[in-house]
């Protein structure tokens, strides 16, 4: 590809791996620090042989294995942390392990890419997404008799849908794979034209990149041995306490570290290894705010409203009614995470809207947009030479915009007319409504996380939950139709961000967008069987799953649906006093975010995040962050 301002004759030409033409200044700075001219060498494989059996073999074992960590999460505190690094090394180290033998014995035909291995790390996280996008641990599990006893409204029988794995695989099917379709036509322009970060997959492709090469091999071997160190470590101290577990609230895991009165305030320290690594992985301020919404809900506020027992609410009510104590907890907890959520999705929005118009201004877009099948109306003036072979081959294999228009209406008509037989509850036009809307909510869910690594899926959820789950209405059903609809909407926001991000990173790794495509596809019809499967374990093993207190109380899916009695019944279903209380605490995260934004990152970094304080309030603090 030549070089886009035609008067610098002086550039040197390189040859890209197609034959063409790659202009670049062999004596810039930015060459100098080239990662593709390390790799100039090695030829790039094409798009089909990068997808190799080998590689989803490795991903189909990895799948199994992050759907078990997501899921055992979705299921404890709801807080899932990435795990595109950990895909990226644990499949850099199984195909390397498993080439290195097949060459010792002269049987190895394909050497171990780069591209393949971003192949693999595309399809592992897109088998474990569906562990969080199929609402397990949220709305679809929220629907279940379990969670609906909790509530003591909308649980007759037509609000409730008890899981069976023959619908959850079917329901998986017909929803998981539109957002993959909605915003194919659009990545050359979100990726080449506007270049958005998309920071996770910028990171991921680094360390793709990084592994690859002689030193980043020898990192990544020590990288390994010490995820080996600490796995067993983990294993062995799982087995320890094992020893000590004779039945519930039993065990180290119900160890009264502060005494027993603190103990009966949730007050007392897991030794769960689970959450020492997630506390680990998750920055250091959500952890400080896990712990400062611990200590204000479970150390001062629950107690003093508990105090109001015969004045608030009946003394005689259950602990899990919704118009005793608990009301209050699942109440206030979702004005919080509501608060949160609208001001960062305006937030988001805003930043969204505001880039687009900066872009079109800048770029002249008002005629043409820059699908995949169309070129870009103008080109930047100058780039590297790795921005050069990048764009090259990003937009070698094209993806046609009539196959994603096409595949996105025939999913729609097979998904319109499939979920009503699943949830009779919700109604065709309802699904029509949601395939409409969503498209454009797909692409500002994507456009945003590209800008700020933040997607907001469970947001735009839970604006389904609100808008189908009203329409329907209290007696038609309206709890679990803003279910369903939450479910549908999910999965289609997070499916095309997560798509994009991959894109990203096979841009930066020289994989082909159509082998990311695929490897996506793939990804997510195998989450699609196996995170049912993985969840009907926990469901089947643990009889008091998804119950307040117990080791899995599936937090979340008493909140998605409480949100949807809300949003059915209005706020007739609070206890007394609930809704001033939700009132402030729904307008405090608000202001909060706001002061964070306002103080800048340098003040920002000791001020907690309302959404990690809020999600405190339901479930017992884990004092082992």
């Amino acid at each position: 590809m030549e070089s886009n301002n035609r008067d610098e004759e002086k550039l040197d030409h390189k040859i890209g791996p197609n034959g063409d033409s790659i202009s670049g200044d062999s004596t810039s700075e930015s060459e100098v620090v080239s990662i593709e001219k390390l790799f100039e060498s090695k030829a790039v494989p094409s798009w089909q042989k990068q997808l190799t059996l080998r590689a989803f073999v490795v991903s189909f074992v990895l799948g199994v294995l992050f759907t078990f960590i997501v899921m055992k999460l979705n299921l404890t505190t709801g807080i899932i942390p990435s795990l595109n690094v950990s895909a990226g090394l644990l499949g850099f180290f199984f195909v390397k392990t498993w080439t290195k033998l097949l060459e010792k014995s002269g049987m190895l035909k394909q050497p171990f890419t780069r591209q393949e291995n971003t192949v693999i790390q595309t399809c592992v996280v897109a088998t474990s997404g569906i562990a969080f996008s199929g609402g397990f641990g949220s709305y679809l599990f929220g629907m279940s008799e379990v969670v609906a006893k909790q509530s003591t409204e909308a649980n007759d029988a037509q609000n409730i849908k008890n899981p069976a794995l023959g619908w959850m695989i079917g329901f998986l099917f017909v929803v998981s794979f539109l957002g993959l379709f909605s915003v194919v036509p659009l990545r050359k322009i979100m990726i080449i034209d506007f270049k958005l970060v998309y920071p996770s997959g910028t990171a991921t492709a680094h360390l793709i990149n990084s592994f690859h090469t002689p030193q980043g091999a020898k990192l990544a071997k020590k990288q390994v041995k010490a995820l080996g160190k600490f796995f067993s470590f983990s294993f062995l101290w799982g087995f320890f306490q094992w020893f000590f577990t004779a039945g519930d609230a039993c065990g180290f895991a119900n160890f009264p570290t502060f005494g027993l009165k603190a103990y009966e305030n949730k007050f007392y320290f897991d030794f769960s290894a689970t959450y020492v690594g997630v506390g680990m992985i998750c920055p250091c301020l959500i952890n400080v705010s896990l712990l400062v919404g611990g200590i204000l809900s479970w150390g001062v506020m629950w107690p003093l409203i508990n105090d109001r027992k015969g004045h608030w609410y009946p003394a005689e009510l259950k602990p899990s009614s919704l118009h005793g104590l608990q009301g209050y907890k699942v109440f206030i907890a979702i004005a919080m995470i509501l608060g949160d959520g609208l001001y960062n999705f305006f937030k988001v929005l805003g930043r969204t809207l505001f880039g687009l118009y900066n872009q079109f201004r800048k770029k002249d877009l008002s005629t043409t947009i820059p699908v995949s099948d169309r070129p870009s109306p103008v080109r930047p003036t100058s780039l590297s030479y790795d921005d050069q072979l990048r764009t090259q081959l990003f937009i070698k294999d094209q993806i046609p915009v009539w196959f994603a228009i096409v595949g996105y209406i025939t999913i729609a008509i097979v998904s319109a007319a499939t979920l009503p037989h699943i949830f009779h509850q919700l109604k065709w036009y309802h699904i029509v409504v949601i395939y409409i809307i969503a498209p454009t909510l797909a692409f500002c869910n994507a456009y945003g996380c590209g800008l700020t690594d933040w997607s907001l899926a469970s947001t735009y959820g839970k604006l389904a939950i609100f808008t189908i789950g009203g329409w329907a209405g209290a007696s038609h059903g309206g709890v679990l139709a803003g279910l369903a609809a939450c479910g549908v909407m999910m999965n289609i926001v997070s499916t095309a961000s997560d798509l994009m991000q991959d894109f990203k990173t096979g841009y930066m790794t020289l994989a082909s967008p159509r082998s990311m495509f695929v490897s996506q596809v793939i990804g997510t019809a195998m989450g699609c069987i196996i995170s049912p499967c993985v969840f009907w374990l926990f469901y089947k093993a643990f009889n008091d799953l998804g119950t307040t207190g117990s080791e899995y109380p599936a937090p979340y899916a008493l909140v998605y649906r409480n949100m949807s009695i809300l949003g059915v019944e209005g706020f007739s279903a609070l206890p007394k006093n609930c809704l001033t209380l939700c009132y402030i605490f729904f307008i405090a995260a608000i202001i909060i975010n706001a002061i964070r934004d306002l103080v800048g990152t340098k003040w920002s970094r000791f001020i907690p995040l309302p959404m990690a304080t809020g999600n405190t309030l339901l479930f017992r603090i884990l004092l082992c962050h």
